[in-house]
């Protein structure tokens, strides 16, 4: 998944609470396989007094078509057989990959650096995190469907 967390606001517009009482937005966009969009935002709950409240808007693909997402050859071999391009790269964009990638291989050998490995599954690793925290962030725990 890809979680979009948005930048804390600059106030808050109730005196009895505070920024920091309240958790961040946060726009969730799931990959496979289990496809979907949720977005977490902070609210106010009707009412005449200031309480917010977290709201969960979700969206999830095979709740509301009743069915699964192809998996991703089966949509790739379908849409050759019809001949949808859509999900295919054009020559040019593969060579200009490659001309990019050709140099950060070159970096690395001159370098004598290495890309960091980890497990298949590993939610993070030292280097991973320090690459986070150098900016303030974190890694977000990925959540079981």
């Amino acid at each position: 998944e890809i979680a979009i967390t948005f930048k804390s606001v600059p106030h808050s517009m109730f005196e009895s609470y505070s920024i920091d009482m309240l958790p961040e937005n946060i726009l969730v966009l799931k990959i496979q396989p289990d496809e979907g969009i949720s977005l977490s935002f902070q609210a106010k709950r009707p009412g005449s007094k200031a309480c917010m409240g977290t709201l969960t808007m979700d969206f999830n693909y095979s709740e509301v078509f009743g069915t699964r997402a192809p998996q991703a050859y089966q949509r790739l071999l379908l849409d050759c057989m019809v001949g949808d391009q859509t999900l295919f790269i054009r020559q040019d964009d593969v060579e200009v990959s490659w001309q990019l990638m050709t140099g950060v291989l070159q970096a690395w050998e001159r370098d004598g650096s290495e890309p960091y490995e980890y497990r298949a599954g590993q939610e993070s690793f030292s280097q991973a995190d320090g690459l986070l925290e150098a900016d303030g962030r974190v890694w977000r725990k990925i959540l079981e469907m």
